[in-house]
């Protein structure tokens, strides 16, 4: 395995599959993440997940011993709602999704409809109460104009025991229907989620590490970005997959405790 033999100034970790998964953190991740805060570098938390809310990320960090503030969590929610403001603000959204998303919307102003005939935009997300009838809004509103953005491409979130299908299935059906491809997926590895992770971190990529379990999207990140970039064997990706995929990583890790030189 090739592991980093020099230190970073800031890590950026991705979340499931990297520091914990489901309720437990992995084994080493508590203690190599203290051990980097000890020595001043800056850890910043990055998930595609927009099930929680940024403030269900602080407490749960807080109930595994890892206190982090909310500034220094970014989600594929977070991220939507910038996209949103900056490139449609007033659009009403037509949302797949699930409560902290909703409630992230409306609380950024933005008006969400359930008639097609009203939808600006539709948003495809990790929504694990999709129904056909939600595919039918989307569908209508798509075919009458509407845009169709996504908050990430993950194909399935790790749980203890497996996965949950996640986004990459909602805009799967939703471009099956309508021939029509999402326009914008702002989650990991997109450039939208490269600014906001960089313009939280201050310092220049050459001296950040991306640190995730998925090719496609962490590595991928934090090599477009100009970071190194280190996978993790303790989530969504094996060897066998490593071996056969275009994206390398800067360093492969076994655990979270090869991140320190030796």
């Amino acid at each position: 395995m090739n592991t980093p033999t020099r230190l970073y100034d800031a890590y950026i970790f991705d979340l499931d599959g990297t520091v914990y998964l489901g309720d437990a953190l992995l084994p080493t991740a508590g203690d190599t993440i203290r051990r980097l805060r000890a020595l001043g570098k800056r850890t910043v938390f990055l998930s595609n997940n927009p099930t929680h809310t940024q403030a269900a990320y602080v407490a749960k960090m807080a109930k595994l011993g890892l206190p982090t503030p909310e500034a220094d969590i970014v989600n594929s929610t977070m991220v939507m709602v910038s996209f949103l403001k900056a490139h449609h603000p007033g659009a009403r959204l037509f949302v797949l999704g699930e409560e902290p998303l909703v409630q992230a919307l409306r609380a950024a102003g933005f008006t969400l409809v359930d008639d097609a005939k009203q939808t600006d935009a539709v948003i495809a997300s990790f929504d694990r109460t999709f129904v056909y009838r939600k595919l039918q809004v989307a569908f209508d509103a798509i075919r009458a104009g509407a845009r169709f953005f996504a908050t990430n491409g993950d194909r399935y979130c790790p749980v203890p025991g497996g996965g949950e299908p996640d986004c990459a299935a909602i805009i799967a059906a939703i471009e099956a229907c309508t021939n029509t491809k999402c326009e914008a997926i702002v989650g990991k590895p997109s450039r939208h989620t490269i600014d906001a992770v960089l313009g939280i971190v201050g310092a220049p990529p050459r001296d950040c590490l991306m640190v995730g379990d998925r090719l496609e999207t962490d590595v991928k990140m934090g090599l477009d970005a100009g970071m190194s970039a280190a996978l993790t064997l303790t989530g969504a990706t094996t060897e066998a997959m490593l071996a056969t995929s275009p994206i390398k990583p800067t360093y492969v890790l076994r655990r979270l405790s090869d991140l320190m030189p030796r």
